[in-house]
Order: structure tokens, then C-alpha cells, then sequence
């Protein structure tokens, strides 16, 4: 997948070669004129100020998960899924930690995954490099696996009830 957004980044040698210039008069003088979240806000870095800024910094990327990627999407069908079957077949809270662990860990490597696919697609551009699809492969992998073993854990979990019930004894 291809940003489709733009970064400004100042160069970093420019920063390094103006800051190695200045004095200690002149940093401190620097310092008083420009608080540190003026300095930040000019970067292409943002620290957020507080908690509540991190945990919307965290939600955008969930959202941008779930809106451009299809199998973010699938997860989070699959994860209510099987978390909706275990609240109805009375799974035990142990069977549902279990459960709720794993789809989390299927979704956690899906963002881990969509993130250095972003990072993948910035460094390399519009170009092929053999090293980036490897990258991107791997990533891709560990999603896989995560899901194939969060559908037998959630197989094991949640299918004896269900068996239980469609086919009373």
C-alpha cells in the first residue's frame, strides 16, 4: 500500500550543522526565546503534550487501520466474532482472557504490520527493491501464523460448548 501523504522533514544536517554554531550564551539565549513544545511543533516530530493527545495519536492509527486495510477489518469481524460465541456459550473467564489475548495479538501485528509497510513504501517510493518485499513478506507472515493460532485457540475454546449445545447428549 502507498501513503498517499506527505511529510516535511527538515533536514537533519541543516539542524546539526546550525546547532553546533551556537554558543553556550547563545543556547541558553535560545532557549528562553523558544518553549520546548514550540521547538517540538516546528519538527516533523510530534510528542504529544499529554495522555489524552497519546491516546488520540493511538486512535487515529487504529482508524487508519480500519479504514485502508481489508484485513484489519477481517480481524476485527473475526475477534467480535468469536468474543460474541464465547459470551453466549458461557465460555469461562479464563477461555475468554484467552480468546480476547489472541485477536488482540492478530490485530496488534496487523497495525505493526500496515506501520512498516509505511515505512517500507516511504524509504523505497515508487521503486522495486528486493529487500522491502522481504520486509513486507515477513510482516505479512507473522500476521498469519498470529490468525492460524488464534483460530485453533479460539477452536479449542469455544467449539466444545457449541458442540455441547447443537448436539445435546
Amino acid at each position: 500500500m502507498k501513503a498517499d501523504f506527505k511529510m516535511s522533514q527538515p533536514s537533519a544536517t541543516s539542524f546539526f550543522s546550525s546547532a553546533a554554531t551556537l554558543r553556550q550564551p547563545q543556547i541558553t539565549q535560545y532557549a528562553r526565546e523558544k518553549s520546548p513544545s514550540e521547538i517540538r511543533n516546528n519538527s516533523a516530530w510530534h510528542i504529544a503534550p499529554n495522555l489524552f493527545q497519546s491516546f488520540k495519536y493511538a486512535w487515529s492509527g487504529i482508524c487508519y487501520a480500519f479504514v485502508t486495510q481489508r484485513n484489519f477489518r477481517i480481524h476485527t469481524a473475526m475477534t467480535a466474532t468469536a468474543i460474541s460465541f464465547g459470551l453466549f456459550l458461557h465460555v469461562n473467564a479464563l477461555g475468554m482472557a484467552i480468546v480476547a489475548l489472541t485477536c488482540a495479538l492478530v490485530m496488534v501485528l496487523e497495525l505493526l504490520n500496515t506501520a512498516l509497510e509505511s515505512v517500507v513504501d516511504l524509504t523505497v517510493g515508487q521503486s522495486y527493491h528486493e529487500l522491502a518485499k522481504v520486509a513486507k513478506d515477513c510482516a505479512a507472515g507473522a500476521v498469519m501464523i498470529s490468525a492460524l493460532a488464534a483460530v485453533l485457540v479460539a477452536g479449542f475454546i469455544i467449539a466444545p460448548p457449541l458442540f455441547a449445545m447443537v448436539f445435546p447428549v
